[in-house]
């Protein structure tokens, strides 16, 4: 296909405060048509869908079904880590059947996560959530408690499952802290920066584990991956952590195991449902720490949106190798 003057597709959403993102973005696409549409507008009506079919590139959240039906497509760009909906065998085959790239923007949220990921991890290892229990309850002086509670992360085990590139930079933030990272990932490419296993594999590795680490994407060989009878192989010790999908996890059997001690704590970022109704038991959970998906965010997330889009742009243009490629 002809990579000059472009077809470009957008639904992604710039608040009044991103203005400027936006308009760097109008500007740099230079000579290529952009179409610029509301978030709702997925391309499945009207003119956003009538513009979707004829564009060669789609940026933002499209709606897969109408992906399928846009023949003039050669490149979809998503503005997030996930792709749940993209990640079925019949799309990929259509995808690759019509030679059409696919790209989500992990890159953009690999270091905010690993940061979040980090400070979790950090903080209950040192035992900061139940210092601040007692400072907003009892407000006594728990000296004994807390350092009894208190670990270093010096040769415990970590593993990470779904491990790309969050999972990558969450090892490198780790690495002086001398914890032992283990990735877990369907297939295994030999250029990881630690050791990885197989899915197959993981299960003899959880009783092991101190860290359990869920980025795994939703899809239908993850709904559910963290079962009962899964998270029961983790040891009393364990701490359980999830910025992947909430679908993952059967949340159920995460909170019985945690009040009755099976497992010490868990610090959740996704749920399903999300939002996770106020009345749901888990806020009350004992050990139960929870933030309303916000491990991907930072203040210049959609400058680094527009950024990351605008770069595999010029590589997609240039027949360059693009970035976060899933098909």
């Amino acid at each position: 296909m002809n990579r000059e003057n472009l077809k470009i597709w957008c639904n992604n959403p710039f608040s009044p405060t991103q203005k400027k993102d936006r308009d760097f973005l109008i500007k740099a696409v230079g000579e290529n048509r952009l179409m610029l549409f509301e978030p709702a507008e997925n391309g499945r009506r009207g003119e956003s869908a009538d513009f979707l079919r004829q564009a060669d590139v789609a940026f933002g959240t499209p709606d897969a079904e109408a992906v399928v039906r846009a023949e003039n497509l050669s490149w979809v760009h998503l503005n997030s880590a996930g792709y749940a909906a993209f990640d079925n065998d019949a799309v990929r085959a259509h995808l690759s059947n019509k030679k059409a790239i696919l790209t989500n923007s992990s890159t953009v949220y690999s270091e905010p996560c690993a940061q979040h990921l980090s400070a979790m991890i950090l903080s209950l290892a040192r035992s900061l959530p139940a210092a601040l229990d007692i400072q907003r309850t009892s407000r006594t002086w728990e000296t004994r408690y807390l350092r009894a509670r208190a670990r270093t992360l010096n040769e415990q085990i970590g593993l990470i499952f779904g491990f790309g590139t969050i999972g990558r930079r969450l090892a490198e933030l780790l690495a002086p802290f001398g914890i032992k990272m283990i990735g877990v990932r369907r297939k295994i490419s030999g250029d990881e920066s630690i050791r990885v296993i197989t899915n197959d594999s993981a299960d003899e590795f959880l009783p092991r584990a101190d860290h359990v680490v869920n980025i795994l994407p939703e899809n239908p060989e993850t709904k559910g991956f963290f079962d009962a009878a899964r998270l029961s192989r983790l040891k009393s010790t364990a701490c359980f952590y999830n910025i992947g999908r909430g679908a993952t996890v059967e949340l159920d059997a995460l909170r019985t195991l945690l009040e009755n001690g099976k497992i010490a704590a868990a610090y959740l970022d996704v749920t399903s449902p999300e939002p996770l109704p106020p009345d749901d038991p888990l806020w009350r959970t004992k050990n139960c720490y929870i933030t309303p998906h916000v491990a991907g965010g930072a203040n210049d997330e959609k400058q680094r949106q527009v950024g990351h889009f605008l770069e595999n742009l010029r590589r997609f243009t240039s027949g360059e190798p693009l970035l976060d490629r899933i098909v």
